[in-house]
């Protein structure tokens, strides 16, 4: 199978990231889980990936504090989140902060074909840039 795209996942949940790589793994992706917020701030800063995919409440830092930290060195890659926190203010905190999805737990379907658009999305607006 071809590799449809680099993803970074937060999850604070153990069995979240182990079940996330594996499913995604299943659909074409590759899926880098961090530990924590910190770490996967860390990670954005010095590798490359298609697309993060973060949980809203995690300690240490929010997905929005994680999202407000990628946005000032990456306007561009895609960011989704991925929470069981689905409250409307919880939603628009993260899309003002510049996420461009925000999707509910469980429903994986809903985030697989969303990761699908984004990249697919993100690396067409790219590759038109670049010529």
């Amino acid at each position: 199978m071809r590799l449809k795209g680099r993803i970074i996942c937060t999850a604070d949940d153990v069995d979240s990231r182990e079940m996330l790589v594996t499913f995604l793994g299943y659909y074409g992706f590759d899926v880098v889980c961090s530990v924590d917020s910190k770490h996967a701030l860390d990670l954005a800063h010095q590798e490359d990936f298609d697309l993060f995919l973060l949980d809203n409440w995690m300690p240490a830092l929010s997905g929005v504090d994680v999202t407000i930290g990628i946005r000032e060195f990456n306007k561009t890659t895609p960011i989704i989140f991925y929470s069981g926190a689905v409250f409307p203010a919880d939603r628009n905190e993260a899309l003002n902060a510049g996420a461009q999805a925000y999707l509910a737990k469980p429903d994986l379907q809903a985030l697989v074909e969303e990761i699908d658009r984004l990249i697919v999305q993100s690396k067409t607006t790219h590759s038109q840039i670049l010529n």
